[in-house]
């Protein structure tokens, strides 16, 4: 019979007990016991490292200076903010936001460049994602010898252990080693992730899903993503492989395939709409959904129609994946959403016709009209767990991932 490999029961015991203090904190070291269902030999052993290495901050709760108080005051651990910075990024094809962040999350700068990326050259993304990570750094009265880690959250099928994007509307280019690229720019150590993991791990810590450790998070963008939360971690395939929920097959057609991206992606629901005039232009700039809410509003019929499809090719989707996870919760985010009533009703009564009987009312769906800013945050998260899960100190130079 194999036994745990100590290191990584020790790194996992480690998240465990970072991750408790981050949620509940500040808590004593019996509490935490409790909490993790770690003995307290462990726990002791864990947080007494912790604290050598600076992550995490004992407070002395109760009056030291009076003397006829009875017993020790209690001593509540809890996250030390300054133990590390990272910095989160959304890259998306007309704008890039930039987030710094301490250990405990909390945001210390933020940058926005509203500007068209996704027809440049990667060498000309990459200049302008590194002026963004540094002005934020600039912003935040930071250098970037003083950054642990850096997160870039991309749309597209993503490796989150090499780094390499396989395919991106952001990107020309297709196995583009990203984090590469990037980390040699920067000096830095920089994760690349998809922004569906990114957004599902901001409402993790922040959003939505605090209170679970259970939850599908679906991207409704330009590219459809989908995160899938179980046990509080991340489910990636191999290689750390993202999904790209746009790829689901939803039928059969004379010419093959019909994906679900085919009937709910940005460019089926525009259509002929996005070849001339102000819509034209308007998708040009990055703005075509905006444009789209627009015209809906004055009611235009070919937009209402596509955004009623969209919707209904949604729903459907949305109830294969709770039969398959049958999750507490299920939360959709993205620019779509913009478009209201028409898609949003739409894929409710789909949802509702093609959920299984048997699991009726299991998961609940939530429309959440997250920031951009939140995503960028989310991509910070991913960077933060990396310092979480690692087992070396953040003082010193962290491995090449």
């Amino acid at each position: 019979m194999k036994t745990a490999d100590p290191e990584l029961m020790r790194a996992i015991n480690r998240f465990s007990i970072l991750d408790t203090i981050r949620r509940a904190g500040p808590l004593a070291r019996v509490e935490i016991s409790e909490r993790t269902q770690l003995s307290t030999t462990t726990v002791s052993a864990i947080t007494a490292a912790l604290l050598d290495d600076g992550l995490i901050l004992a407070r002395h709760e109760g009056d030291l200076r009076n003397a006829a108080a009875r017993g020790r005051p209690r001593v509540a651990l809890e996250l030390n903010p300054a133990a590390a910075r990272v910095v989160g990024a959304k890259i998306a094809a007309d704008r890039m936001v930039f987030v710094v962040t301490n250990f405990c999350g909390m945001v210390l700068s933020r940058q926005t460049l509203a500007l068209r990326v996704d027809r440049q050259p990667i060498s000309v993304i990459a200049d302008l994602i590194e002026d963004g990570v540094r002005r934020c750094v600039v912003d935040a009265d930071l250098s970037l010898t003083e950054i642990d880690l850096v997160c870039l959250g991309l749309p597209g099928v993503i490796e989150h252990r090499t780094g390499h994007v396989r395919t991106s509307p952001i990107f020309r280019e297709t196995g583009v080693d990203f984090a590469k690229e990037m980390s040699q720019r920067l000096g830095i150590t920089t994760i690349v992730e998809s922004d569906a993991h990114a957004i599902t791990l901001a409402h993790h810590w922040f959003g939505q899903a605090r209170d679970l450790d259970d939850v599908i998070v679906v991207s409704l963008e330009k590219t459809l993503g989908l995160g899938v939360l179980h046990g509080g971690q991340l489910f990636r395939g191999a290689g750390g492989l993202s999904h790209n929920l746009g790829d689901l097959v939803v039928g059969m057609g004379p010419e093959g395939a019909i994906r679900l991206a085919s009937q709910a992606g940005e460019s089926a629901i525009f259509g002929a709409h996005a070849g001339s005039g102000r819509f034209a232009e308007a998708v040009r700039l990055g703005r075509g959904m905006a444009h789209a809410q627009t015209l809906i509003a004055g009611e235009d019929n070919d937009l209402i129609v596509a955004a009623t499809r969209a919707g209904a090719a949604c729903g459907m989707a949305l109830a294969n994946i709770v039969t398959m996870f049958a999750p507490p919760r299920v939360i959709l985010v993205g620019s779509t959403l913009a478009l209201g009533a028409p898609f949003l009703d739409s894929l409710r009564q789909a949802y509702a016709a093609a959920i299984p009987p048997s699991i009726q009312g299991v998961a609940e769906l939530v429309v959440d009209q997250s920031t951009d800013e939140t995503w960028a945050q989310g991509a910070a998260v991913v960077a933060l767990r990396e310092l979480y899960e690692s087992p070396w100190s953040t003082t010193g130079p962290a491995p090449a991932l």
